[in-house]
């Protein structure tokens, strides 16, 4: 069984990101940490028990990976015109305990395992072959932290809580058959939508905000 761990806010840089955020949530992200093995950066942001907000960028300071980067940030082309377009936060992640299992049943959608690592603690993580976003970014990645306890248990409380996160798609029906055929806990609600584009209502104490 899989379930909602973070949404990924993927910017063409650091900063951009979190700037976004501010605007949308009056709130200033903190710094997370660096990721070795795919040349990349995040700020990150509790959103309540369970689930937590990330903006992730290449880091110009690192070595480029000698694979794809996660995320589709090897295409800063893309990037850059899906953030012009409006589409910011552009995909999630889904947390379990077994990424084996899921990858022998999933993995033509979701891709094979990588070993990542922040701050010194690693994790295994879901990547297809390409580096892009699973579907088109419609399903999560995935990652198994070996039974660490989610992220958000040692995050300042900032007084942000996801209410609702909405994912917009073509073809709302196989969408949200894919999540219950994967075992999907806490999936967005998907909605009709002209392409893939997602959104999260957000209470903060300066009022209930959207974020996109």
């Amino acid at each position: 069984m899989l379930c909602l761990d973070h949404l990924t806010i993927i910017a063409p840089s650091l900063a951009e990101g979190v700037d976004h955020v501010r605007a949308c949530l009056d709130l200033d992200i903190p710094y997370g940490g660096t990721h070795p093995e795919m040349g990349t950066h995040n700020h990150v942001l509790r959103l309540g028990e369970g689930a937590y907000l990330e903006v992730i960028a290449v880091d110009p300071s690192a070595p480029a990976p000698s694979g794809p980067r996660w995320f589709g940030l090897g295409n800063p082309e893309a990037v850059r015109s899906d953030w012009a377009n409006g589409r910011r936060l552009r995909g999630w992640v889904a947390r379990t305990d077994d990424i084996d299992t899921i990858l022998i049943a999933h993995g033509n959608l979701l891709g094979s395992a990588i070993r990542v690592s922040r701050g010194g603690k690693h994790s295994r993580f879901s990547l297809p072959a390409d580096g892009s976003l699973p579907l088109g970014g419609a399903l999560p990645s995935v990652i198994d932290r070996s039974g660490r306890s989610p992220p958000p248990t040692r995050m300042q409380d900032l007084g942000a809580h996801l209410r609702e996160f909405v994912l917009e798609h073509p073809d709302p029906d196989l969408v949200t058959a894919l999540y219950n055929d994967i075992g999907i806990e806490n999936s967005p609600l998907v909605q009709q939508g002209a392409r893939v584009r997602y959104s999260a209502t957000v209470d903060t104490l300066s009022g209930v905000k959207t974020l996109y």
